[in-house]
């Protein structure tokens, strides 16, 4: 029998989940198995694949009923499923994807019922995320206490960033609250900072901007490998435009959308977070793949205004960094969408990046023409083995 680390990332209507072989001396690990349970509250079906991406389940949920909180039966099934497997593997951990840790986690940690009730309290600052990230957590609890479970945070890697990089412009008071900047996406940079030094060698240590682009987007200033600045702040809400999140707007939007359209709170939540972004400027979808396909002017326009964005951010980043020395693609589009790679350094041209056409449509991993004086690159992020690492570094005495 196998022990493996499962890594679960749960949403609102689906299971992310992922497991890894930990090996005799419990030191490194190997994928085994990947796949994801979806349609939770309604029909939910279980899918999976192995390392070499065959799939191997394709099957219904059965549980006591369709509708309402699947995450327990959902998560037993996939347990079972587990230990059932031919290769008969033993679940010894499971790693969890949370979106915030706020001021309190900035590493990750061994969870129990008082750190699960802290964590919620953090509900206010991530209400689209948090509630689902610990339903898994307390399910697993349920049906299988005796695994050790590991919460890992999105915003960890960002607590790094000086003072007045996390500060805004708000009364004392309310920033003892903890209304401050926190940053997202933090263990896909994490990977990413581990990943550049075999990569792109001593530009790692320097002024590195990565851009996570994908259905979330935002991008980190690294310097030495530790993040410097972000675009996301508050909430995944601001910075740059995503698939369907309008990313950074004029407060006074939002002021004018409740007192003079008459729109209530939870109208402005789903406009900003559901129906903005590529989704809402090009009125046609929120995938990058077929706006790049689209003929239509709206297409276009949802594109430019999304490469004008990074463009912007991009400059910014550099301002806190000093300079630059290497732009890092990852995430769904920056690491498949060559079109946008390339409008994007056209954009940097002024920072002395000049692209290598070729290598950009063959995604890299060096994007960057050789005499370049900034570096271009493309590095895959892979937040499920991130997570995996963090959780057997925490079964460790």
């Amino acid at each position: 029998m196998s022990d493996v680390v499962l890594v679960v990332n749960a949403g609102s209507s689906s299971i992310k989940f992922s497991t890894f072989a930990v090996d005799q001396r419990g030191e490194s690990l190997a994928p085994r198995y990947h796949g994801q349970i979806e349609g939770l509250g309604f029909e939910p079906r279980f899918f999976a694949a192995d390392a070499d991406g065959r799939h191997v389940a394709d099957q219904a949920v059965a549980g006591p009923r369709a509708g309402g909180d699947d995450h327990e039966t959902a998560l037993s099934m996939l347990l079972e499923w587990i230990a059932g497997h031919t290769d008969r593997l033993r679940v010894v951990a499971v790693g969890h994807r949370v979106v915030h840790g706020g001021d309190q986690f900035a590493a990750p940690v061994v969870v129990d019922a008082a750190i699960v009730d802290q964590l919620e309290k953090l509900t206010p600052l991530a209400p689209l995320h948090q509630p689902h990230n610990l339903a898994p957590i307390r399910a697993i609890d349920r049906v299988a206490p005796h695994v050790v479970q590991v919460a890992c945070f999105d915003t960890a890697f960002h607590r790094t960033q000086p003072p007045v990089a996390q500060l805004f412009a708000l009364p004392r008071e309310l920033s003892a609250t903890g209304i401050k900047r926190y940053g997202f996406h933090g263990l896909s940079y994490e990977y990413v900072a581990g990943a550049l030094p075999g990569i792109v060698g001593k530009a790692a240590s320097g002024r590195v901007v990565v851009a996570h682009l994908g259905n979330g987007c935002s991008m980190c200033a690294m310097r030495d490998g530790k993040s410097v600045a972000t675009t996301m702040g508050f909430t995944a809400l601001e910075g740059l435009p995503m698939g369907t999140r309008s990313g950074a707007i004029d407060p006074g939007v939002v002021l004018y959308l409740l007192t003079e359209r008459g729109m209530s709170v939870e109208d402005v939540t789903e406009l900003l977070y559901h129906r903005s972004g590529l989704l809402g400027v090009s009125g046609i979808s929120n995938d990058m793949r077929k706006l790049l396909a689209s003929d239509a002017r709206e297409a276009a326009e949802a594109i430019e205004l999304f490469v004008y964005r990074i463009a912007r951010e991009l400059g910014s980043l550099v301002a806190a960094l000093g300079g630059l020395d290497a732009v890092v693609f990852t995430g769904g589009i920056g690491e498949h969408a060559a079109p946008i790679r390339a409008r994007v350094c056209a954009s940097a041209a002024w920072l002395g990046l000049r692209l290598d056409p070729g290598a950009n449509l063959v995604d890299g991993p060096r994007i960057s023409a050789a005499d370049s004086p900034v570096s271009a690159w493309v590095i895959p992020t892979n937040e499920e083995l991130m997570i995996a690492r963090h959780t057997l570094a925490c079964l460790r005495p």
